[in-house]
C-alpha cells in the first residue's frame, strides 16, 4: 500500500511539473514583452551599442534586408580568409569539434536516461519550443501596435528577420552533413558514426547538425538583449531562456551537444553582427 501511494504521488508531481514548465515559459515570453517594449532613453544609451544607428526595418524592407543579410552570411568565410574574426571563429569551430568527440558519450547518456528528463522533455517538445520562439516577436509586435511604439515593432521585425536568416544556413548544413539525430541511433548503437547517414530531403530537416531551434532561440535572444540594454536583467532572461530551449534539444535526443553549441553560436552571430550590424 505504501509503495502504491508513493508511485501515485510521483506521477502527480510529474504532471504538475510539466504544467508549471509550460506556464512559466509562456509567462516569461508573453507577459514580459510589455515590460521589454520600452525604448531606451536616448540620453542614457549614448554610450551603448543600442545608441548607434538603428537599422532601417519595415515590412517592405524585410525581404531586401533578408537578401542583404544572406550576402553577409555567405561572404563571411572570405572575411576570415582576410584575417578578420579569426579568434572567435577558431574558438567556435574548435569547441564544436571537441564536443563531437564527446557526443557519443552524452548522446548515449541522454538516450539511456530519458525517463529522468521525461517531464522536462514533455514540456519542451519541438512544437512547443518553436511556438515559444515565435511568441517573442509576435508579442513585441502586438504590444508595439497597441502602444504605438515603433521601437517595439522594429524589435519584432528584426527578431523575425533573424530567425529567417539563420534558417537558410541551417537547412544547408543539415542537408549537406546529413547527421543522424541521437534518437535515431539505438542505445547500444554506434554514436560515433552519425555523419552522412540521414535523409537528403531538406524539407524533412532530418539532419542533426546544426540545431535550428538553438540557432533561432539565440538569434531572437540576442536581438532582444542588445536592443534593451538599459534593463540589466534582460540579457539574463533572454539568454537563459534560449539556453534552456537549447538544452531541451539535447536532453530529448533531438540533437547532440555539438549541434546545439554550433547552432547557438550561429544564432548569436547572425543576430548581433548580421541583423543588428553591431
Amino acid at each position: 500500500m505504501k509503495q502504491c501511494r508513493n508511485t501515485h504521488i510521483s506521477f502527480d508531481v510529474t504532471l504538475f511539473d510539466v504544467t508549471q514548465f509550460r506556464r512559466t515559459i509562456w509567462a516569461i515570453l508573453l507577459a514580459s514583452a510589455p515590460i521589454f517594449a520600452q525604448a531606451p532613453d536616448p540620453p542614457a544609451d549614448h554610450s551603448s551599442d543600442a545608441a548607434g544607428q538603428e537599422r532601417e526595418v519595415s515590412w517592405k524592407k524585410l525581404f531586401p534586408n533578408f537578401l542583404d543579410d544572406q550576402k553577409h552570411i555567405w561572404l563571411f568565410p572570405s572575411q576570415v580568409v582576410r584575417g578578420h574574426d579569426l579568434i572567435p571563429t577558431a574558438a567556435v569551430l574548435g569547441v564544436s569539434g571537441a564536443l563531437t568527440v564527446a557526443d557519443p558519450i552524452e548522446g548515449r547518456y541522454f538516450r539511456a536516461n530519458s525517463e529522468t528528463y521525461h517531464s522536462f522533455n514533455k514540456a519542451f517538445t519541438g512544437t512547443t519550443t518553436t511556438a515559444e520562439i515565435f511568441a517573442v516577436p509576435i508579442a513585441f509586435y502586438l504590444v508595439g501596435r497597441v502602444r504605438k511604439d515603433s521601437y517595439a515593432e522594429h524589435t519584432a521585425l528584426l527578431s523575425a528577420q533573424a530567425v529567417a536568416d539563420v534558417e537558410i544556413p541551417n537547412v544547408i548544413l543539415r542537408t549537406s552533413t546529413r547527421r543522424l539525430r541521437p534518437a535515431d541511433v539505438p542505445i547500444n548503437g554506434n554514436f560515433s558514426d552519425t555523419w552522412f547517414d540521414a535523409g537528403t530531403n531538406p524539407l524533412k530537416a532530418k539532419g542533426s547538425f546544426a540545431s535550428g531551434h538553438a540557432a533561432s532561440a539565440f538569434a531572437v535572444a540576442t536581438i532582444v538583449a542588445r536592443r534593451y540594454p538599459h534593463r540589466r536583467w534582460v540579457p539574463y532572461v533572454a539568454y537563459g531562456t534560449a539556453g534552456l530551449l537549447a538544452f531541451s534539444r539535447v536532453s530529448s535526443g533531438a540533437h547532440f551537444l555539438s549541434d546545439t553549441l554550433f547552432g547557438s553560436a550561429l544564432g548569436y552571430a547572425v543576430g548581433r553582427f548580421v541583423v543588428l550590424r553591431q
